[in-house]
């Protein structure tokens, strides 16, 4: 597609952790498993999952953060592996992160300005310190910070108003995708609907990317316009926002989806919720076949045998599970 501006193919990303035992030899652990996604100008990919199943460390992958992978991750055209270093830092104008902790993100030796001025001097250098100044004014407002916090510190500021000044940091490069890892979860309810609300009307305005992470289905539900589940470093379904949420065809999915809350209270009663048996495997020893068969309650010998491949049901609808169609597999 014309528009496309990520592709990512069969992205792998493995780390070597202490595995424990008399010699206490090196083990891998596959935090990200043969993750193939695209993502278009203006689109937003939600991708949910467990703590632990790889989501942020998929996207730090694709912005070059973390090397110890496999795969192609490929930026308007460009393979970002076979970039030279001076290539892939003049690349990353275009290519941004807002982090989960705020307050933990920005330097609190640094003023406001100071803070969303800084990727200006590396990126446009050929601003002076009064046109930097304007720039940072301007997109302060653009993102409900008042001029007269440009001089203020990060520990002046609440959990909420940090957050905005992060996305401002993010934006000031005018980047073309953003990856949000989280980015309100360390906030109150309303402070989240409100920086939800932000990030979609950036978007609309300055036509973003967003590569959204998060353990919230009913956030994601709200910002993406498609979803991605991954489970153990899996991508287990993937899916127009609508579809995914209208016929989810995991258990897994179907599972997180049951645990969403829902603001009415009579429907809340209403809702059964589907409670999933035993915790999270190690992704140090997955289990052998399908990941999901240790809790999945439709598991049969083949699941343990073979690994599902992530197949097309329908229309830009991916699942891998070996009994998605079957009675029990589908939505209570």
């Amino acid at each position: 597609m014309d528009d496309m501006l990520l592709k990512v193919n069969n992205l792998t990303t493995t780390f070597h952790v202490p595995g424990g035992g008399f010699w206490n030899k090196l083990v891998p652990l596959h935090a990200v498993r043969d993750v193939s996604l695209t993502l278009n100008s203006g689109e937003t990919l939600g991708v949910v999952g467990e703590s632990g199943c790889g989501k942020s460390t998929l996207g730090r992958s694709i912005l070059q953060l973390i090397e110890e992978y496999e795969g192609d991750v490929i930026f308007e055209g460009k393979n970002l592996s076979q970039l030279k270093k001076d290539e892939l830092r003049l690349m990353r104008k275009d290519m941004q992160i807002i982090f989960q902790d705020p307050l933990a993100s920005l330097n609190p030796r640094m003023t406001v300005g100071q803070i969303i001025s800084e990727p200006l001097k590396s990126f446009m250098p050929h601003l002076n310190k009064t046109e930097r100044e304007e720039k940072v004014l301007m997109l302060m407002d653009e993102v409900g910070l008042l001029p007269e916090m440009l001089n203020r510190y990060p520990h002046e500021f609440s959990g909420g108003q940090a957050q905005r000044i992060g996305i401002a940091r993010a934006l000031i490069t005018e980047p073309k995708l953003i990856i949000c890892d989280e980015p309100v979860s360390a906030l109150d309810v309303s402070i989240q609907a409100q920086i939800i609300n932000l990030l979609i009307e950036l978007k609309r305005k300055r036509s973003l990317a967003l590569l959204f992470i998060s353990h919230d289905l009913s956030v994601v539900h709200h910002i993406s316009t498609h979803i991605a589940v991954l489970y153990l470093g899996k991508m287990i379904e993937y899916g127009d926002r609508e579809k995914l949420y209208d016929a989810p065809k995991h258990p897994y999915t179907q599972a997180l989806l049951s645990a969403a809350p829902i603001p009415d209270p009579k429907l809340a009663k209403q809702k059964k919720r589907i409670k999933l048996q035993g915790e999270l495997p190690s992704p140090i020893n997955p289990p052998t076949g399908c990941a999901f068969r240790t809790r999945c309650p439709y598991v049969t010998e083949l699941c343990a045998q073979k690994e599902p491949s992530l197949d097309e049901i329908e229309t830009q609808h991916f699942v891998a599970c070996h009994h998605w169609d079957a009675l029990g597999a589908k939505q209570p």
